[in-house]
């Protein structure tokens, strides 16, 4: 018998389907990123983007096709992460405005909630680029008004809009050469699709774990930890028991820790009689387990997914900080104009106050910040008129989405995508002059700044004729990879020699955690003796990941 209809019901458990699943699959879309940067990956964010959302679904006491249409949208706008976070919370905005007015939902319902959610991302995008979400989502909408006239039957309409989906997908290659060079499909048309494949498992009566996803809010500002996740580099703390068929001897000792040494670190093996105690760090627990059977029967095994150990931990700091930021909140009086800035770092944080930052918003590459954190910081701030430094181009969206949900302040989101341009930003603020004039100003100076950053690949692939490995230094320029090698002074300089003009009047050196302040001051002297002519002005930024961020005016 033929599916005609959807209730509210159905289309919460679908919803809820589709979180999980993607939730599931992050890590995998993650790997799909072209850029090899350590950083808040797509899958990352698209997933804590619709858990925000998925978890005020999950809270609804009364679940009617209005309050399902608000929670979705809600808690996805309010939640999102990143461009792909952002897009995909405007692509749900869509959707529930298409199907907030109806008991039930139909073939002719669903494929106008789908255009209109097309409409809607394109619309948050200045400058849409195919090959990537937009296009997916848009191949979505297409074949959904097709399949109108040809139709009325769920259960045949839902699998042709994925299949149709997958194919667009597999397309992106062919629109944006810089997925064809890695040979990936687009991570966030990815993403989505995980979304759809999940929902469809709902509808067709799947059992689906639901819980990842609980009620309860989302976390605010998010500080990055200096042992930050990123550096995790193997991601699973395995433990097992092996219980020996034959004697275990010292030979099988060292071959069997040498072999845990090329797929781990933080080992440990210890042999007592007909047992033996295995500990590893590994990224791969089944090739640990497969060598270890060949020795003998397992038991007491134990896997721990550290990476997902760090990311609540993380979630606990943020919660924390909130609560010691809400009670240091003092009422003061409104001034006329302030400043958001998002930072990366100990010594960031403390140029970014030094110049007249009313509040900082720690997070940046490896953990983007969200419209519930931009909201947060806007509502502390007191002022008529509030710009906002993202600092990453990755934020921007995120920015600009906060300042949509504003109503009773002025939003002034300055695009700024590095710190460097957040610094000369601010720099440049005059409080003798009014937010127009000031806007104006930042707009224009963010344009002299050539900003680079050194750091390291977190995985293998090929842009722009590049060969990059993992664990290789990469010096990162405004317009992409300037520079690859081995060595993080040597990468700096040869990106250094990109940015560096005839013009050019001053070198700003920050560097980072992992820099120590004497390397920082030798690094200096060679950059004064390449440079006679060039100012050369070195601060301690404290960012992770990022060994060096530097300003070329």
């Amino acid at each position: 018998m033929a599916m005609k209809t959807m209730n509210a019901g159905m289309l919460r458990k679908m919803f809820l389907a589709g979180a999980a699943n993607i939730e599931a699959k992050k890590e995998f879309i993650n790997e799909l990123n072209v850029f090899p940067v350590p950083d808040g990956d797509t899958g990352t964010n698209m997933s804590l983007t619709i858990m925000s959302a998925a978890k005020e679904v999950s809270a609804l006491e009364k679940v009617e096709m209005e309050t399902l249409a608000k929670a979705i949208s809600s808690g996805s706008l309010r939640g999102a992460r990143g461009n792909s976070g952002v897009i995909l919370s405007q692509l749900f905005r869509g959707f529930t405005k298409g199907i907030k007015e109806y008991d039930e939902v139909d073939v002719v319902v669903l494929a106008n909630a789908c255009e209109k959610a097309k409409e809607t991302a394109y619309k948050a995008v200045m400058k849409p680029k195919e090959g990537t979400i937009l296009t997916v989502a848009r191949g979505i909408a297409e074949k959904a008004m097709e399949l109108v006239g040809e139709t009325d039957d769920l259960e045949e309409f839902i699998p042709q809009v994925i299949a149709h989906a997958e194919y667009v997908l597999s397309q992106t290659p062919d629109m944006l050469p810089v997925l064809k060079e890695a040979g990936v499909v687009d991570s966030g048309g990815q993403g989505l699709l995980e979304v759809l494949k999940g929902a469809y498992d709902a509808f067709l009566g799947k059992e689906v774990d639901y819980s990842a996803i609980s009620a309860g809010s989302g976390a605010t500002v998010t500080r990055v930890s200096q042992d930050t996740a990123a550096h995790i580099k193997f991601g699973y703390c395995t433990e097992f028991i092996i219980m020996t068929e034959k004697h275990f001897t010292e030979a099988d000792e060292m071959e069997f820790k040498a072999y845990l040494e090329s797929i781990g670190d933080s080992i440990v093996c210890v042999a007592d009689d007909e047992i033996v105690k295995i500990h590893v760090h590994t990224n791969d627990p089944g090739l640990a387990i497969q060598k270890a059977l060949t020795y003998g029967q397992l038991s007491r095994m134990k896997i721990d997914n550290m990476r997902e150990e760090h990311q609540e931990k993380l979630i606990r700091d943020a919660e924390k900080l909130a609560a010691q930021q809400a009670a240091e909140k003092k009422e003061i009086p409104m001034k006329d104009m302030g400043f958001i800035a998002v930072s990366i770092g100990e010594g960031m944080n403390e140029i970014f106050r030094e110049l007249g930052a009313d509040y900082i918003i720690e997070g940046g590459q490896t953990m983007n910040p969200s419209t519930e954190d931009m909201l947060t910081a806007i509502d502390a701030v007191h002022a008529k008129h509030i710009f906002i430094l993202p600092n990453n181009k990755n934020i921007i969206l995120a920015a600009n989405q906060a300042k949509e949900l504003t109503e009773d302040k002025d939003i002034i989101v300055i695009p700024t995508k590095t710190v460097p341009q957040g610094i000369t930003a601010i720099i440049n603020f005059s409080p003798e002059n009014d937010a127009d004039w000031n806007e104006e100003t930042m707009l224009e100076e963010i344009k002299n700044v050539k900003s680079g950053q050194v750091t390291y690949a977190v995985r293998d692939t090929k842009i722009d004729d590049k060969e990059i490995h993992q664990g290789d230094i990469m010096g990162i320029g405004d317009s992409g990879i300037l520079a690859v090698g081995t060595s993080v002074e040597e990468t700096t300089k040869e990106m250094l020699a990109h940015l560096v003009t005839e013009d050019s009047e001053l070198i700003s050196l920050y560097y980072g955690e992992e820099v120590s302040e004497e390397e920082a001051d030798r690094f200096t002297e060679e950059l004064e003796e390449i440079y006679p002519d060039v100012d050369v002005d070195t601060h301690f930024g404290g960012q992770p990941i990022y060994y060096y961020v530097v300003s070329v005016e």
